[in-house]
């Protein structure tokens, strides 16, 4: 008002005079001076604004526009951060120190972190509505830092874990968020997601009663933490990467175990029979094996059961499909290189090249004076390609071995030099038997085969006798009979009944069996593994890679001639796949000084040298 009366004033005389203010300055300063900056005036003004913004804080409404003219009076007159700001901080710092700590007792972790959410939201928009703009960052600050940085480690240990296990994706994904804004908070989230990983896989893995589970539960897991890094973490590398470190140290906690029922996993999956998978899910389901095979240290165990099973496969006729086969080969050669699939690749060569030799054969066959009726189909397989088989020596009826005969000549004709030595423990055959109920034909072993062979002479047979006729070993022999008797398809009645075979027992040939199909499959016993065949696999693992480390001392030794022990040691770990023990090296070493490969200096005993 006075500025208007003494525009003239203002416009003209004061402009000439530069060091005179304007008359709106004056005023300012006068107010300032005589009104605001009066103790009782400025403490009242300041105080009401303040238990305004409390009464609002609380959920009471009050009037934004009252507090944005008396805040833009506060500003204009260049006393808002002295009088007001300080002041303001200092409230608001008690007031979320006193509500982190009351809401952290009363509240769960969820509740609690979408109450933080929401206060952050309040503050920016009071910051909009009527504070100055300068005042956001240390508001926003002092906010997470009472109600966030205070409460960090407490809201991870109440809350990660149990948001983990519920897949709670939106209030980790809003964890994330509130944590990146606290500092170090997103390095303490990754500890505890990198310690619930060990926790939570480290009792899928280490628990032998889940051991038919846990590759499916190990499959199920890095997914559902797949999802978490990708939904929730923002696909944040180091949070990956915190994972395939904690996928890595527990599945190792179990030596060799995890390595073994990912190779049967995949053996059940490639297998005929497996209907539930289509071809493109077979493809992701083998994708996913992948990736928590990498995971694992003892690669050779996996390839030594792999190579069992992919055997039977193969040569049961039980495998699935060869594409799948294929795949699976291609995906191990591309992840352990082409030495550790050469075998397995060898196995299906030798499997094609047994096609071709059987045209051949069958052609000889024709040609031949005296045709047998039955049709002999073998496979010939390269002995360092396939697993190691026991021979067994075991009585075949004559029509059998003269076949093996003319096959031997016909085989020894085109490649001479070769040896052959037959594998019965693989072998099946399909039988043409006559029931009441009329002709089927049973899909047996070649164990199957020679028990029921004997029921065309005779319609009873003691164990013993069974034993004498076919010389299969006891073991084997009991599991043939079991799977005879007192399976599905029970081909034969056993005297007393029961589920287990005894020495005293006694079988006859069921003539009253029924089946609706007309082909029986009586032959899925030669896929099952017998835990002797577990155990003689293991021990091929182990023996193998005593080999493996000697050949690395003796190629060390020799490209160094001298070495002290560590250093050996450590030379070995960078070139051996597989986990070993500082011990188990040690024994080695030993041995090969026994062995004369190297000796130890006369001096210093941790100082070796090598033998020419």
């Amino acid at each position: 008002m006075i500025r208007s009366i003494f525009l003239f004033l203002d416009r003209t005389y004061i402009l000439q005079n530069s060091l005179l203010p304007s008359i709106w300055d004056t005023g300012l300063e006068l107010f300032r001076t005589h009104i605001v900056s009066d103790g009782a005036v400025q403490s009242r003004t300041v105080e009401g604004i303040l238990e305004q913004i409390e009464r609002e804080r609380n959920g009471e409404t009050v009037d934004r526009s009252l507090l944005r003219s008396l805040l833009g009076m506060l500003s204009d007159l260049q006393v808002y951060k002295d009088s007001f700001e300080q002041r303001f901080l200092t409230e608001t710092n008690r007031l979320y120190a006193a509500e982190g700590q009351r809401l952290m007792q009363e509240r769960d972790v969820p509740e609690y972190l979408h109450h933080v959410a929401r206060r952050l939201e309040e503050e920016n928009d009071r910051v909009i509505s009527y504070l100055d703009q300068s005042t956001q960052k240390p508001l926003i600050t002092t906010v997470e830092k009472q109600l966030l940085g205070e409460h960090m480690n407490a809201i991870l240990q109440k809350g990660l874990w149990m948001l983990l296990d519920e897949n709670r994706v939106c209030e980790l994904m809003l964890l994330y968020e509130l944590l990146n804004k606290v500092k170090g908070g997103l390095t303490a989230l990754l500890q505890a997601w990198r310690d619930y990983i060990k926790s939570f896989g480290g009792e899928i893995v280490s628990s032998p009663e889940k051991d038919k589970e846990m590759v499916q539960e190990l499959l199920d897991f890095k997914d559902k933490m797949d999802h978490v890094t990708q939904r929730c973490f923002q696909r944040n590398d180091t949070f990956i990467n915190a994972m395939k470190e904690a996928f890595e140290s527990f599945i190792n906690k179990r030596p060799n175990k995890p390595a073994e029922l990912i190779a049967k996993y995949v053996d059940s999956k490639l297998r005929a029979g497996n209907k539930e998978a289509t071809e493109e899910e077979l493809e992701r389901i083998l994708d996913k094996i992948m990736i928590i095979f990498r995971f694992i240290h003892g690669k050779d165990v996996f390839e030594a059961f792999y190579k069992k099973d992919l055997a039977k496969r193969l040569l049961v006729g039980k495998s699935a499909s060869v594409d799948a086969e294929k795949s699976m080969l291609s995906k191990l050669k591309h992840e352990c290189g082409a030495a550790f699939t050469s075998k397995l690749e060898g196995m299906f060569k030798d499997m094609e090249l047994s096609k071709d030799i059987m045209i051949q054969f069958k052609q000889y066959m024709q040609n031949q004076s005296d045709p047998s009726n039955i049709e002999l189909t073998v496979n010939i397989l390269t002995m360092g390609y396939w697993p190691s088989y026991t021979p067994m020596d075991v009585h075949l009826p004559t029509e059998m071995v003269k076949l093996q005969e003319v096959f031997k000549v016909f085989y020894l004709g085109k490649h001479s030099g070769r040896k052959l030595q037959w594998q019965p423990t693989l072998g099946h055959a399909v039988l043409k038997t006559e029931f009441k109920e009329g002709k089927k034909e049973l899909q047996v072993s070649l164990f199957q085969t020679l028990v029921l062979l004997m029921f065309n002479e005779s319609d009873e047979c003691s164990v013993e006798e069974i034993r004498a006729a076919t010389g299969i070993e006891d073991g084997e022999l009991k599991r043939t009979l079991q799977s005879l008797a007192c399976g599905k398809a029970r081909v034969l009645n056993k005297m007393p009944r029961g589920k287990d075979v005894e020495d005293a027992d006694r079988f006859h040939f069921n003539s009253d069996f029924r089946h609706k199909l007309f082909r029986i499959k009586i032959n899925q016993i030669q896929m099952k593994e017998t835990v002797e065949e577990q155990v003689s696999t293991t021990e091929r693992v182990f023996q193998d890679r005593q080999y493996q480390i000697d050949a690395a001392v003796v190629r060390i030794m020799k490209m160094r001639k001298t070495l002290s022990h560590n250093l050996l040691v450590s030379e070995l770990y960078n070139q051996l796949k597989f986990p070993v023990k500082p011990a188990d090296l040690k024994k080695r070493i030993e041995s090969l000084i026994d062995r004369d490969y190297m000796e130890r200096d006369k001096e210093n005993p941790n100082q070796y040298h090598y033998v020419a």
